[in-house]
């Protein structure tokens, strides 16, 4: 008997909560069946964050089913205010199309488009048209302020300040779902547990004005063992794009996880037989590093390809377990009248670390090496003769390094 992969996702720990457990699992079964996952474009990278979603879209597409990915090109002009603790920038229309169409660059690298094995979406289609009084009128009385004021994504907002236009939100998730249902006859959405309350609305709008059942399913969010948000670098969000953050960067971050976080996105983060992570979850102590350097190839693998994977791996492997250098390692090009800054600058300046008080703390931490020296000094200057042949690598913390290069 075929296993079905509702069962995977359980498996794998994925699963948060669901609308209706037994009709979820039976849609599940169906060759064929659709389901979709927003994703709003409010940046020019995907990140960490979605790689979850996407992975959920992977498990599910290879058993048969096909996703919709449902980019927000019409829920871009708002912003969802889940999760949000302030309203998100209002994005023009040029810069919400171009977000657009990196996000489904990025995407056909990492889900099988060919054929009729994906739908690609965008809400702009119906939602940039449609009047806003026909719009009322249709979606308007199947919502009361009552309940929406108890949905978790506004609640937390009360207090702070909850725009009109961002409380219009539920509302047209809930007409996206509204109109894959019509159009594909999609009676699943999935998404982050952040995206609950939104996920409800639409099945329920469905059911009120189709009278035809339709599910939720939410899927957990990445984050440590304590319980803090995955997915953060001292520059930022941990972006796919190498051109946001480098290939041997993203490859570390994965690599120096905390044990604790190890088992969590071998589930996640990566298509490995379970039998295998079990495997990885027994080992202990200083052993735990072999599965840390799995993960981190699979997934730097599964985002930017085999080959740059096997870079990052070399690169890593030359610098801490060889004592050299490797061309791979991120660089980072000073300009020649950036000599004589300070260090805390430079660090700051450059965005290698997230603020003048973080670089402060690193040096007074004795994390930040000069080659093989540790600074000890707090406002120790970049000098042109730290440099060999115009280059420098620089350590922060125990294993981020990064290279120094002068600019000609």
């Amino acid at each position: 008997m075929k296993n079905n992969v509702y069962d995977t996702l359980l498996e794998r720990d994925f699963v948060a909560q669901v609308t209706h457990e037994q009709e979820v699992r039976n849609y599940l079964s169906q060759e064929g069946a659709t389901f979709y996952v927003g994703f709003d474009p409010t940046a020019d990278s995907l990140h960490a964050g979605h790689l979850v979603q996407i992975m959920v879209m992977g498990h599910m597409q290879r058993a048969g089913l096909r996703p919709i990915a449902l980019m927000g090109g019409g829920t871009g002009y708002i912003g969802d205010p889940s999760g949000r603790t302030d309203m998100r920038t209002v994005m023009t229309p040029e810069t919400i199309e171009y977000n657009v169409n990196c996000f489904i660059e990025q995407m056909k690298n990492l889900l099988d488009f060919s054929a009729d094995k994906m739908i690609l979406a965008n809400n702009a289609e119906w939602l940039v048209p449609v009047g806003y009084l026909d719009f009322i009128r249709e979606v308007g009385p199947h919502f009361t302020i009552n309940r929406m004021l108890s949905a978790e994504c506004y609640k937390q907002r009360l207090e702070t300040g909850l725009s009109f236009l961002e409380f219009n939100y539920m509302m047209l998730q809930a007409y996206d779902f509204l109109m894959l249902f019509r159009k594909h006859g999609c009676r699943l959405q999935v998404g982050g547990d952040d995206q609950w309350s939104n996920i409800i609305a639409g099945t329920e709008l469905i059911r009120k004005k189709e009278q035809e059942p339709a599910f939720g399913l939410t899927f957990k969010l990445l984050e440590t063992s304590g319980g803090q948000k995955m997915g953060k670098t001292a520059k930022g969000a941990l972006w796919l794009d190498e051109s946001k953050c480098s290939v041997y960067d993203f490859y570390q971050y994965w690599r120096n996880i905390d044990d604790a976080d190890v088992s969590q996105n071998l589930r996640f983060m990566t298509f490995l037989e379970m039998n295998e992570i079990r495997e990885y979850d027994k080992l202990e102590g200083a052993d735990i590093n072999q599965a840390k350097k799995r993960l981190a190839y699979e997934v730097t693998a599964l985002v930017h390809g085999h080959a740059k994977a096997k870079q990052a791996e070399e690169a890593a492997l030359s610098l801490f377990e060889r004592g050299g250098d490797d061309a791979t390692v991120p660089s980072e090009m000073i300009a020649p009248h950036e000599l004589g800054s300070t260090l805390i600058d430079i660090l700051a300046g450059h965005g290698l670390m997230q603020s003048k008080g973080a670089a402060r703390r690193l040096i007074e931490q004795g994390g930040l090496y000069v080659g093989d020296e540790a600074v000890t000094e707090l406002f120790t200057e970049l000098t042109e003769n730290l440099f060999t042949n115009n280059e420098l690598i620089i350590r922060l913390g125990k294993k981020r390094y990064i290279k120094l290069i002068i600019e000609n």
